[in-house]
């Protein structure tokens, strides 16, 4: 079985990783959205929450799973039996940081990344984007999935 994990804080998820999420999908035997948490990071929206917009977005596609996860993420690879990390790239400088994040993967262990670009017309979406338009009471509506919108 070819699994992936697809990380992230999704906070909160956008129509750029649901582009990435329905792309991957079609790639992978099963996909897991793996929401990694840090104590020392403050979301914007609670982890239960981030789930709630995860799961009801995805509900009827059966090939994806939603965890939760802490630490490293090749550690909860392995303990998911997980070959692949699935990562979205918005442009070169997510290229940058995201190939040094795989060698070092790649180094700790035999997992391999994946990379998909993002469609165009969601390249410039992120969550920062997304919780700066929230925080100053912008309509983020074309930002997100109608999961977080109705949440």
């Amino acid at each position: 079985m070819r699994r992936a994990i697809f990380p992230g804080s999704f906070d909160p998820l956008t129509l750029g990783h649901s582009d990435i999420i329905q792309r991957g999908v079609t790639l992978f035997d099963e996909l897991i959205i793996a929401i990694g948490t840090n104590a020392e990071k403050k979301y914007m929206f609670g982890l239960d929450q981030r789930m709630q917009f995860i799961t009801a977005a995805f509900e009827s596609e059966p090939k994806i799973k939603v965890h939760t996860y802490a630490g490293l993420t090749v550690d909860f690879c392995k303990k998911m039996n997980a070959q692949f990390i699935l990562r979205g790239l918005r442009n070169p400088a997510d290229f940058e940081f995201e190939k040094a994040i795989a060698h070092t993967n790649r180094k700790l262990s035999e997992i391999e990344t994946v990379f998909l670009l993002t469609s165009s017309g969601k390249s410039y979406i992120s969550s920062s984007i997304v919780r700066d338009v929230i925080r100053n009471g912008g309509d983020y509506t074309g930002l997100v999935p109608d999961t977080v919108c109705t949440s």
